[in-house]
């Protein structure tokens, strides 16, 4: 059975497919692909059918990562198929707990730094969209600082035996 990872930020054009890019790297370097699929939306559609942010694309190459995106709006009906919903900041968070019909979709909902022991208290990923460089360089730092604690997280539960 496959598991499923959603990254989910504003428009899907910055965080969450920087987010979805890194986190597919460390699935594919754990050997992990075949279990697992891993994709991002928006909690707003204003970017459907868009590229990712050009800012996005260069720290994602620079970094060694795939950057090949379309935005696309996160659907309440996803819940059914997700097992995990990743939120980058407490406003995603608090926006897909009110469409989460169910408490079991509620409780797939997680913040991606919360997987970063290193975050301390400040588990937001700041939207970069409207700074400069320095800001996607610092989110995909966090990204991918948090990423590695989200594998350990999913592995565990790709290995755990069904219930």
């Amino acid at each position: 059975m496959t598991f499923r990872v959603c990254f989910v930020c504003t428009g899907n054009i910055c965080r969450s497919p920087m987010a979805e890019h890194v986190f597919r790297a460390r699935v594919e370097e754990a050997g992990l692909s075949a279990l697992v699929e891993v994709d991002s939306a928006g909690t707003d559609g204003w970017h459907e059918g868009d590229p990712a942010d050009p800012r996005t694309v260069h720290v994602l190459q620079e970094g060694g990562y795939t950057s090949d995106h379309t935005a696309r709006q996160f659907r309440r009906e996803w819940f059914a198929r997700l097992d995990l919903v990743i939120a980058l900041d407490a406003g995603h968070e608090r926006t897909l707990r009110r469409m989460a019909a169910l408490p079991e979709e509620a409780e797939k909902i997680h913040l991606l730094r919360s997987y970063d022991p290193a975050a301390g208290d400040d588990l937001d990923v700041p939207d970069p969209y409207y700074g400069d460089m320095d800001g996607f360089e610092e989110c995909l730092r966090m990204v991918e600082a948090a990423s590695d604690g989200l594998l350990v997280a999913v592995r565990d539960a790709v290995n755990s035996p069904a219930v």
